[in-house]
């Protein structure tokens, strides 16, 4: 089958080695967790759960740091608790964690000043260095991927199961960031969690709920050498799980019916989503559902539609419509950050935040309107107090970009919009 978006590995037998290191390699994720998560996204396909999927557009192996993957996680955590508290809603928290190593490209190279080469495709496949050295293509970076995804999950692990995660602490996880409209109305909320906490004590209330949290981790499944190495037999059903992360998409440039990745991932059991733009089809949805869901199992499939902040009112309609009156149970989860990606007159490439929240605000309008459920929120963001995004209570402009833009590829929320995101999100679903 046509297996696109793949780097041309230079020395097949380099990539052939590599690719038996990682079959006989420990998986990174469990088969008993990835059945937890799909009862899970079940529940929020029903409107009794919400997913909050996050994290950066691309993982680098430079940046898989405690200190990063800490601000992270706790950025996910802080708006975690303003969704349950702003809303009395579960909510299911994954992070674009431990495997985002990857990114597809619109074209296979880049030419500067009449050099031509590879393109950048993510730390997994080469560097980002604009050199011939840099850009040739590497299979051991796949093993640097799965070595680094498997430390970043010790650490998640240790953070979300060691006491990080407490709900007690939602003070401690505003620390060392600056004042701000964003992080004054979160210090409000979490004095009334805190308050809540404390009556919850003085009743006598076993606490074993909130000292820790199910974390997922998700990513593109984009290259398949990685995933098919990773795939493993569960010795309890006989059933093939790929065991490179619990939750795994599939792109909107890589959805092809006869292709490779559509055909791998319907032979795992893992919850797998797929990226719908503005011009999916009902057809093509309903294809999908065939090819990845036939037996229409809850919580198996989630749509993930990027559709942009002005085509999503008059496209999403007839796609929710359509595999509503199907009969599939799907989970629909927007992307508002896809869609939305312009040029600044400075030459970054980033998003407007009213961009972003009017795409969320319209999925909701959509799913009100039909009566049906808007199950989750899939966003590119960072822990960090970048500037990559215009606007938001932090007023970046197009000469504030230049302040502190660090994405090797996509503009990320900070952790200031992030949190503002989080409490319009949660008016939202409280109204729901």
């Amino acid at each position: 089958m046509p297996r696109v978006q793949q780097p041309t590995w230079p020395d097949e037998s380099a990539r052939a080695g590599v690719f038996d290191q990682l079959r006989a390699a420990p998986p990174l994720v469990f088969a008993g967790e990835v059945d937890v998560l799909r009862g899970r996204l079940a529940a929020a396909a029903r409107g009794e759960a919400f997913l909050l999927q996050g994290g950066d557009c691309a993982e680098t192996f430079a940046e898989s740091t405690a200190d990063r993957i800490r601000n992270k996680i706790r950025t996910i955590l802080q708006m975690a608790a303003v969704l349950t508290y702003g809303a009395s809603v579960p909510v299911i928290k994954m992070g674009r964690m431990a495997g985002q190593f990857a990114k597809p490209r619109s074209a296979d190279e880049e030419t500067r000043d009449g050099l031509t080469l590879p393109t950048y495709r993510g730390d997994a496949v080469n560097g980002h260095g604009f050199t011939e050295t840099d850009r040739l293509p590497d299979p051991e970076r796949l093993w640097r991927t799965y070595t680094t995804s498997a430390q970043t999950l010790n650490l998640l692990r240790a953070f979300t199961a060691g006491g990080f995660a407490d709900l007690r602490e939602v003070h401690s996880w505003n620390q060392g960031f600056v004042s701000g409209p964003g992080y004054d109305r979160y210090e409000q909320l979490a004095r009334e969690i805190d308050k809540a906490v404390r009556f919850m004590n003085a009743i006598g209330a076993d606490f074993d709920a909130i000292q820790g949290v199910e974390f997922y981790s998700s990513h593109e499944a984009l290259l398949l050498d990685y995933e098919e190495a990773l795939s493993r037999i569960d010795s309890r059903t006989g059933e093939v799980y790929d065991c490179s992360g619990h939750f795994l998409w599939i792109g909107e440039r890589t959805r092809q019916l006869d292709g490779a990745h559509v055909d791998f991932l319907s032979r795992v059991r893992n919850p797998i989503g797929v990226k719908l733009g503005p011009d999916a089809s009902v057809q093509d949805a309903l294809a999908l559902i065939d090819a990845l869901d036939p037996e229409r199992e809850p919580g198996r499939l989630t749509f993930i539609t990027r559709m942009g902040a002005g085509k999503i009112r008059d496209r999403l309609p007839a796609l929710v419509e359509g595999v509503r009156d199907a009969g599939a149970q799907v989970a629909w989860v927007t992307d508002p950050m896809h869609g939305n990606t312009i040029t600044s007159s400075n030459g970054y490439k980033t998003r407007r935040f009213e961009d972003i929240l009017d795409e969320v605000v319209g999925f909701f309008e959509v799913h009100r309107a039909l009566g049906t459920v808007p199950a989750g929120l899939h966003m590119e963001l960072t822990g960090d107090d970048v500037t990559e995004v215009l606007g938001g209570a932090g007023l970046i402009d197009e000469a504030g970009l230049e302040r502190r833009y660090e994405t090797l590829v996509d503009p990320r929320l900070n952790h200031q919009q992030s949190l503002e995101l989080a409490f319009l999100v949660a008016e939202m679903l409280a109204e729901r």
